[in-house]
């Protein structure tokens, strides 16, 4: 094979794999979502009240945290205001945490068994917006009025408080004069709040900037609120995917939304996400899909996913909007089942989803998520790729994503080729000691030792090399031009040139049994021993007897006419080596869209040659 670059020279940027599939499901709801919250409620209907099971009433609670809420991570809280009309028959349980306003529906839900906390629905109407602010001086006023009805609602005197929603979290530094106003109005309303006792959780819908100053203004506001990121998805595209794919699209949503709030160093725990399961059209949530059953799934797997990224990552909260009804555009008769399909897939207490939703609804808990045995990194196609074997290649190539590309090339080639003997590797590693150590093996271990691999890498990249070399003699040749080959005689003058036989017929004599070998693609080994000896050698193309018939001279003595073949072969094989990078790299990109991988980390796709790494180990 020619030699290649390693593929931090030439490796796409890391983690693109699945960017179309999430910039296609995130939705920038900023003005237009505003626009729906100040929309006029509608009257409630009432929906079935789900028939589960009320046992959690007495079952032992768990520590209490603030205003006697769990003591755990994530907290899963709902949206649960008079605008959704089923808020008492869902919601109104154990187990279940309403955001609500007013005295009315909070106590109404906390005497059904919920807990609640506070929701503010308008931020814009304590602190302005980014063009007209309001006077900072009524800052600490308003916030004293917000916690007295927090408190009155919530029945807590340090009550949580989600404050909705921050205005242009997406704007640029340097800010203007209005807009650096309008940011320091909300710090100084949470600063105000927190003094006061409460914990507040900021949300924060669409796109945000964390450069320049505005990193500082992220840092300051997570060191005295939580910050709720709002990620709402399109169900429609999510349901055209299948399980798996679409759950890796929703868990990288996740964690793209608060990855970089992470990167300024803030810690998990001060952060949340907010999931979108609204019905009107253009702002993310069910966005028409159909039938009822492809929504509920669609649910279904976003709780899950917002699970397991809130297990990896530790955020504090995951809330849930989009279950009131703000017009007859969101007056969906199905909003119901689905809010007690994201209830029953946390808990199978706090709503009987499969009775809701008819025989239709999956009950599979497992489609799509993340279950691999310990010390498994990925499974593709019924092969395990270990952390064990990343970390041992890993201290070769110095670079944890060349040495995870490695593995899942390795794995799409065995998968295409005849398992390689062990006989055959061994006889390989023989052939290496003999030319490269002067028949001392020891002298081999101990430059394995110094490349801090053993005997067992080695072999696999031994293996490497002469299944790559299988595959590269089945891609077919491409003819190079004239022209080309004239070009590369003008070029390369000095490149040696042999004439020898081989037994058998070598890819590398391009196919015959006697001619001239060129060292561009000839084993070197061709070079260096005598006129008229013969010597047994192995190579990735096989095992041949060679005997050399003539000198070694460089390529430019001879007429042209007699090195074309020579040239024309070495092209060939330079051809088909890039054939080979191209069939495998197709491969890759297939085996991984059935991948599981923990944490949805997914080999980088590419082509790696590991003898760069250790030239000693080639057999060409």
């Amino acid at each position: 094979m020619r030699k290649r670059r390693p593929l931090a020279a030439r490796a796409p940027a890391r983690r693109q794999r699945v960017a179309g599939i999430v910039l296609a499901l995130l939705v920038v709801v900023a003005a237009a979502f505003a626009a729906l919250l100040t929309a006029p409620a509608r009257s409630a209907v009432a929906a079935p009240r789900s028939t589960a099971t009320q046992a959690r009433a007495a079952a032992p609670s768990r520590a209490a945290g603030q205003c006697d809420l769990p003591d755990t991570q994530p907290l899963w809280i709902d949206y649960a205001e008079g605008t959704v009309p089923f808020r008492q028959s869902v919601f109104g349980k154990p187990g279940v945490i309403a955001a609500s306003s007013g005295t009315l529906v909070a106590p109404a839900l906390r005497k059904a068994g919920a807990q609640t906390v506070y929701w503010e629905m308008k931020l814009g109407a304590l602190v302005g917006t980014t063009t007209a602010p309001a006077d900072s001086a009524l800052i600490d006023e308003r916030a004293n009025k917000l916690f007295a009805k927090a408190v009155a609602s919530s029945g807590c005197s340090t009550p949580l408080i989600a404050i909705n929603e921050l205005n242009g979290p997406s704007t640029t530094t340097p800010w203007t004069g209005t807009n650096a106003q309008y940011r320091a109005n909300v710090f100084q309303l949470l600063k105000e709040l927190q003094a006061l006792g409460a914990r507040t959780f900021l949300l924060v819908p669409g796109a945000i900037y964390t450069g320049g100053d505005a990193a500082a203004w992220w840092q300051q506001v997570a060191g005295i609120s939580d910050i709720v990121r709002e990620v709402y998805l399109n169900g429609k595209t999510l349901a055209a995917l299948d399980p798996l794919r679409s759950s890796r699209a929703m868990r990288t949503a996740f964690r793209s939304a608060i990855s970089e709030l992470l990167a300024l160093g803030i810690p998990p725990a001060k952060l949340g996400l907010m999931l979108g399961f609204q019905s009107e059209r253009g702002f993310g949530g069910r966005e028409g899909t159909a039938p009822a059953s492809a929504w509920f799934e669609v649910v279904k797997l976003e709780t899950l996913a917002a699970r397991t990224v809130a297990g990896e990552t530790g955020i504090s909260t995951v809330w849930a909007w989009g279950w009131g009804t703000f017009g007859a555009s969101g007056n969906d008769p199905d909003k119901w089942v689905a809010a007690c399909s994201w209830l029953w897939t946390r808990d199978h207490a706090l709503c009987d989803a499969p009775a809701a939703a008819g025989p239709d609804f999956d009950t599979d808990l497992s489609a799509g998520q993340i279950v691999l045995p310990p010390g498994q990194q990925c499974s593709i196609g019924g092969d395990a790729i270990t952390t064990a074997e990343i970390d041992a290649l890993a201290r070769l190539t110095g670079d944890r994503d060349v040495a995870f590309t490695a593995l899942l090339q390795r794995l799409v080639q065995r998968s295409a080729t005849a398992a390689i003997p062990d006989s055959v590797v061994a006889d390989a590693e023989k052939a290496i000691i003999l030319t490269r150590f002067r028949r001392v093996r020891s002298l081999y271990e101990q430059a394995l030792a110094r490349a801090g691999i053993g005997d067992a890498v080695a072999r696999g990249i031994i293996a490497d090399a002469l299944r790559a070399g299988s595959i590269e003699t089945t891609l077919p040749p491409k003819e190079p031009p004239a022209s080309t080959i004239l070009e590369f005689y003008a070029a390369n003058a000095s490149v040696p040139v042999r004439l020898v036989e081989a037994t058998p017929a070598a890819s590398w004599l391009g196919g015959r049994t006697r001619g001239l070998a060129l060292a561009s693609v000839a084993p070197l080994r061709v070079f260096q021993f005598a006129t008229g000896a013969v010597e047994g050698m192995r190579t990735t193309a096989g095992r041949f007897s060679v005997r050399a018939v003539g000198a070694t001279v460089p390529l430019g003595s001879l007429a042209p006419a007699t090195v074309q073949p020579a040239i024309r072969d070495a092209l060939i094989a330079y051809a088909r080596a890039d054939a080979l990078e191209a069939w495998t790299t197709a491969r890759q990109t297939a085996a991984l869209a059935d991948a599981t991988c923990l944490a949805d980390d997914l080999p980088p796709v590419g082509s790696v040659d590991l003898t760069e790494y250790l030239p000693y180990l080639r057999l060409n």
